[in-house]
């Protein structure tokens, strides 16, 4: 069995969960989200908790059976956290002349290239940027939608990925890239 499909999720006040035709709802005060279970794995809402267990009569095999227990368990873990304090993520522009900018949710990067970068967010996310003066301009980013944030911050650095030479890149706050020291004195 999954050590992550047994724990159970407590469900904090104010959030509303709805098993139907396996479906899984969740509602609470940052959005709604649903997520489509496997029939192999079964849900219950007791005492305030929802618990996980491995259906034995489906004709699943056992090690998919554990796979989704854990993974069930695990989106809607998120899916709870997401709709009731939300997630959050911070990116780093590291550059001379990196800027960003937003009006709503579109984001407009000049990055170094020839042309400025303008990527349109969607509605779920909502996007704040700082640019203070002898600082690297920040992008913070909020969704009640684990994933979706992931995938955005994501794209977002693919526009320019950090590299090991100068440090310079979109890079998440905090994130230390390892440095190379480029071309050194010819070996003898």
């Amino acid at each position: 069995m999954s050590r992550i499909g047994k724990l159970p999720i407590v469900i904090p006040a104010g959030v509303e969960i709805k098993n139907e035709n396996n479906v899984i709802t969740v509602k609470g005060p940052k959005g709604t989200m649903s997520q489509k279970v496997d029939p192999s794995v079964n849900v219950k809402i007791e005492n305030g908790e929802m618990v996980f267990s491995i259906d034995e009569n489906s004709p699943v095999n056992i090690k998919q059976k554990q796979a989704f227990h854990g993974l069930y368990r695990s989106l809607i873990n998120n899916m709870v956290v997401g709709v009731s304090t939300g997630f959050q993520k911070t990116l780093e522009l590291v550059g001379v002349g990196y800027r960003v900018s937003n009006q709503g949710n579109l984001l407009e990067f000049s990055l170094g290239y020839s042309h400025s970068i303008f990527l349109q967010l969607p509605s779920e996310v909502k996007v704040e940027t700082k640019s203070e003066r002898n600082q690297n301009p920040i992008i913070i980013l909020e969704s009640c939608d684990k994933q979706l944030l992931g995938l955005i911050c994501a794209k977002i650095r693919s526009f320019r990925k950090p590299e090991p030479y100068k440090g310079k890149g979109i890079l998440f706050k905090g994130e230390v890239i390892r440095r190379k020291s480029g071309k050194s004195a010819s070996a003898k």
